[in-house]
């Protein structure tokens, strides 16, 4: 029998892998999560990890998504893992050891090498095959809605333009993404791509798209799908890599099977951290997930207090690790329904706790404990501590990092263990982040070749309003039904 999901908030049932890939949120609002999620064995994991990337691909992903067959599988993951996509890197998401400190071993894992530059790109090129699959399939069509802080929707958009099937609708926060990363999105003219800019911030754009995914007769007459982390294919592609990145570290520093790696994750809307979750309770020997934030440090609170209490937009700060800038994580309620032993009933209380008093709490002893066993801790950054592990890097190193991942390094370094190697995940190029690689090097870095001046491209992006049927009337005018 194939794997079936679930949602985070009831015990509804929502079928298998392919019933809730174009899907958004459930329809009680929840997320589709699986009903178990499978333990692999761990010479069942050896073997995966002398595999490429897209054997390994295939294997993981056969795992959530067992009702597509091993040999569509094999092909689909084939074609989206391809090196020339990802800068010729035949590994797709190359460990690159940086250095040893206190007697630990600390390395990068790049992400960052495919079309957009960005960590985003290694599920959204999956996700693209995927839908170009089961659309083909049906015979139907797709409107993607999605929200973005800054790479998600390039991403997406780069892994969906063209396709005949599926056209893309992203909102984006008006003024706080990078000008480089407006200008990768902004500057696509593919007739099936929509970029809407919002006044505020991610958060306001990511409460448009539930309030439009929350109206399931509209969702269902414009056949409205999601390539936000809300959407559990992206959680499954990502999860890949964090196998890819354990094989790599066996061989770079000669490690039995079963020996713990840590790995530290820039952390945003929760679904980069979250794969790598499932990727521990799956089996990998993964030790300590850390959570790594920014100013906007409403995880690191949650870590170390047990209370959630996400900020208003107002309150969320504008900063030089702009992809972060997110103070209600979506992929956190997956984390919490998991931690309280998949009890969607207590769930469904928290989150209806959370929309009465902006906040729940978390602390009672059982709680903690299960938080504690699932590995994951926290720490924040702020804006000179990214600058100065930027210079340190660089300096120490030769690398020079992106904002987000000196980030990650930062708080990194607070959790090193002697003998277990942290890996800490890259998230984007700099030369995205130019303004803030100068403040930190006196001096920027070369970009890509054929990007070096793609802030000068024309744009074409539509104002819109904070206004959810001002939304559904775009989307009913502009996008094509099935």
């Amino acid at each position: 029998m194939p794997l079936k999901y679930r949602s985070t908030r009831s015990t509804q049932g929502l079928g298998s892998f392919q019933d809730i890939l174009l899907e958004g949120l459930a329809p009680d609002g929840g997320l589709a999560v699986p009903e178990q999620i499978p333990l692999v064995p761990p010479q069942t994991i050896e073997s995966w990890l002398e595999k490429g990337y897209a054997g390994l691909a295939c294997s993981v992903l056969s795992c959530f998504a067992d009702d597509i067959p091993t040999e569509d599988l094999d092909r689909l993951t084939r074609s989206a893992y391809q090196a020339e996509k990802f800068g010729g890197h035949t590994e797709i998401a190359p460990l690159r050891h940086l250095g040893e400190e206190g007697q630990t071993n600390i390395a990068l894992l790049e992400l960052s090498n495919g079309p957009t530059l960005a960590f985003k790109d290694m599920a959204m090129q999956m996700l693209g095959e995927l839908f170009e699959y089961v659309l083909s399939k049906e015979g139907s069509r797709l409107n993607i809605l999605g929200a973005t802080s800054g790479d998600t929707g390039s991403a997406a958009e780069y892994a969906m333009r063209g396709r005949s099937r599926v056209a893309v609708v992203m909102l984006s926060p008006e003024g706080r993404m990078s000008a480089f990363q407006r200008a990768q999105m902004y500057s696509l003219q593919d007739a099936n791509i929509h970029n809407l800019s919002v006044p505020g911030s991610f958060d306001d754009c990511q409460d448009l798209v539930k309030a439009v995914s929350a109206d399931l007769p509209f969702k269902q007459r414009h056949c409205i799908g999601s390539v936000n982390s809300i959407n559990w294919a992206r959680i499954a592609s990502q999860v890949v890599y964090y196998f890819a990145a354990y094989g790599q570290a066996m061989r770079l520093y000669g490690l039995r099977f079963g020996a713990p790696i840590s790995v530290s994750v820039p952390s945003g809307n929760f679904g980069n951290v979250l794969s790598g979750y499932v990727a521990k309770r799956m089996g990998l020997p993964i030790g300590r997930l850390v959570v790594a934030t920014n100013e906007n440090n409403v995880l690191d609170e949650f870590f170390k207090t047990g209370r959630y209490r996400p900020r208003s937009s107002a309150a969320t700060h504008i900063t030089s690790s702009p992809s972060m800038d997110i103070s209600k994580a979506s992929n956190f309620e997956r984390y919490v329904f998991d931690v309280l032993g998949c009890d969607a009933e207590r769930l469904a209380r928290l989150w209806e706790e959370l929309r009465a008093n902006g906040e729940f709490d978390l602390s009672d002893a059982a709680t903690q404990s299960a938080i504690a066993q699932s590995g994951l801790v926290s720490g924040a950054s702020h804006h000179a501590a990214r600058l100065e592990t930027i210079r340190d890097c660089h300096q120490r190193y030769q690398r020079v990092i992106d904002p987000h991942t000196a980030d990650g390094l930062y708080v990194a370094r607070r959790y090193l263990e002697r003998g277990v190697p942290m890996i800490c995940l890259e998230t984007a190029l700099p030369s995205k982040f130019e303004e803030t690689i100068v403040e930190a090097l006196g001096h920027g870095i070369a970009r890509p070749v054929g990007l070096e001046s793609i802030e000068s491209l024309p744009q074409r992006v539509k104002p819109i309003q904070n206004d959810v049927e001002l939304l559904k009337r775009y989307i009913a005018e502009n996008t094509p039904n099935a």
